[in-house]
């Protein structure tokens, strides 16, 4: 009977931290909804943006709420054990650098809402996070699987989604878009008599991206055989079923607009080591390799900090290891470009006076 009576307020005490711990669960949750209409609303991130912080944010929150904690009364100890708890759990450094980026963000947001009085991302060390070379195609491998896809869409009996699958490929290595870009764009983007395309991108920026012959010759063929197909499937379609957007660029065989995953399988077909992003950091290494300056290079990609840009100086640099040695006076010549000249005793160098290339008299090294 005494067990009874000591089981009793046991039981109580657990429904109650039960109660507690489902009303701090929906404290959390609302304020990751106020924080996400603040990053729409207010900061005018993207959707898919918006969706990466409120991951990270969730991830914290329930690591919170296990050490019986919620985000409003998070202090420095529990953010630094987070981050402890990430690289217990092999997240490389650049993961949890993001993370913790995210919740100084968030915090910030509490601080000049006046919901917390104290940053518990203060003083807290991001971690050291290695600077990753963006991977890139070779020229002959981009050129082989472009040529590969224009093949298909110069065939007699090409069909409408060769010619579109044509049409994307060159775009994404052409103009370097992103893939959310491309699957956004509308037929009111393009601006194929001027060579142009205007584009959304991070944050709703927009810019204008020129376009190079090839890959506005595969969008006008792309508009003139293969989407008016495309778009006669998207009106036949049921009227009980999703209705497709009569504007979008780039559709699918049943008449909807692409999603990422599809154009991502669409490069992945075109060539396994490829990706969208791939083609991406394929046109800029290419062009900084063939002399791009790289505020040009910014412009194009359309990064809001030319620091984000500097990492493609990193992937021409063996072009910059050729132009030092041909060019800068102390490096290593070639024999036959140099000629040695006596001079008279006394005159400078040892009485040795070098001659780059033609006669007597040119230019001096």
């Amino acid at each position: 009977m005494n067990q009874v009576r000591r089981g009793g307020p046991l039981r109580q005490r657990a429904l109650q931290a039960r109660i507690i711990r489902s009303v701090e669960t929906s404290r959390n949750l609302t304020l990751l909804k106020d924080y996400q209409a603040y990053l729409r609303v207010e900061k005018g991130l993207r959707p898919l943006t918006c969706e990466a912080y409120q991951s990270d944010l969730r991830i914290f929150a329930e690591f919170i709420e296990g050490r019986q904690g919620v985000l409003l009364t998070a202090t420095q100890g529990d953010v630094s054990a987070f981050l402890e708890n990430l690289r217990d759990h092999n997240i490389d450094a650049r993961s949890a650098a993001r993370k913790l980026s995210c919740l100084r963000g968030f915090y910030k947001w509490l601080l000049l809402d006046n919901r917390i009085h104290h940053d518990p991302t203060v003083n807290i060390e991001s971690p050291q996070a290695w600077k990753v070379l963006p991977k890139s195609l070779a020229e002959p491998e981009v050129a082989e699987m472009l040529e590969r896809a224009q093949r298909s869409a110069n065939h007699p009996q090409a069909r409408a989604t060769d010619l579109r699958d044509s049409a994307i490929l060159e775009l994404l290595y052409a103009a370097g878009l992103r893939v959310s870009e491309i699957t956004e764009l509308s037929t009111g983007d393009l601006g194929l008599d001027l060579g142009r395309v205007q584009v959304r991108g991070k944050g709703d920026k927009e810019r204008i991206v020129p376009l190079g012959r090839t890959a506005l010759e595969a969008l006008e063929t792309y508009l003139r055989e293969g989407r008016p197909h495309l778009a006669r499937i998207s009106s036949a379609r049921k009227s009980g079923a999703a209705r497709p957007d009569p504007s979008r660029l780039f559709l699918s065989l049943r008449g909807m607009p692409l999603t990422r995953q599809w154009v991502w399988h669409l490069v992945k077909m075109a060539n396994s080591e490829a990706s969208p992003h791939r083609l991406r950091h394929s046109c800029a290494t290419h062009m900084v390799e063939h002399g791009a300056d790289l505020r040009s290079v910014q412009l194009l990609l359309g990064h809001a900090d030319i620091s984000t840009t500097q990492i493609y100086t990193h992937m021409a640099l063996g072009r910059l290891k050729e132009v030092v040695r041909k060019y800068h006076p102390r490096a290593t010549r070639r024999h036959e470009d140099v000629e040695a000249v006596s001079l008279p005793a006394g005159a400078p160098n040892g009485g040795i006076h070098l001659v780059q290339g033609g006669p007597l008299g040119g230019e001096t090294a």
